[in-house]
């Protein structure tokens, strides 16, 4: 059975998510360390993190930041590095992970997300909407801007 946890209720897997999110996304593990760090010190909303475990593994998971890369900085905070392992894709994980982030921060207060993807359709499956394009940090392309609202 799959299971959706939020890093700031399992303080011991802050380590191990870092580095999953690391191998999935090719960004230093210090960066995912310090911001599930800043997560658990629970002293604001922005940064959240949480995973989709099967059992004892980790197979999805994603975060709210501020900002995700993009020239944007009005538009925040953003879910970032939303990631299914491939044998567990096509069967709603990543669908449940938006609505648990979107009502967990919802709850908190935020009722505005956004989100950057060069997906076309997949977010709007989730009622994310088109918002408008935005440049990356040190991209030549474009990239598509999401945005939910509660």
């Amino acid at each position: 059975m799959i299971k959706l946890i939020k890093i700031r209720e399992n303080k011991n897997m802050a380590d191990r998510a870092a580095n999953w999110f690391h191998q999935k996304w090719n960004i230093s593990f210090r960066t995912y360390q310090e911001s599930i760090r800043d997560c658990l010190k629970n002293e604001t909303i922005v940064p959240q993190w949480y995973l989709a475990m099967d059992s004892d593994a980790i197979i999805g998971g994603l975060g709210v930041i501020d900002n995700d890369f993009h020239n944007r900085k009005d538009l925040t905070p953003n879910v970032c590095a939303v990631y299914v392992e491939e044998p567990y894709r096509c069967q709603g994980i990543a669908g449940k992970l938006l609505q648990y982030v979107c009502e967990d921060i919802r709850e908190q207060g935020i009722d505005t997300l956004y989100l950057v993807t060069d997906h076309t359709t997949f977010y709007e499956k989730y009622g994310w909407e088109f918002l408008c394009m935005v440049q990356g940090d040190e991209e030549q392309e474009m990239t598509r801007m999401y945005i939910h609202r509660s």
